[in-house]
């Protein structure tokens, strides 16, 4: 199963004058990992759907705001 977050550690050089930045995270939107739409899938009624701005819940990718 892929994820939708993902998380990078950047080469730190000793010899950076800025500093550094030990971990980043950002997230991938799911329709990156299907190829196509495959007939059938699964919905979720109308109100649900525009509550979470999609019909296919394969498609849902949540939004965590990061303060």
């Amino acid at each position: 199963m892929f994820t939708q977050e993902k998380v990078w550690c950047p080469y730190i050089s000793p010899f950076d004058p800025c500093p550094p930045i030990v971990k980043k995270v950002f997230s991938t939107p799911p329709q990156l990992y299907i190829t196509f739409q495959p007939p059938n899938w699964p919905q979720w009624p109308p109100q649900e759907a525009l509550r979470r701005g999609t019909l296919w819940p394969a498609l849902y990718s949540p939004y965590q705001p990061r303060c």
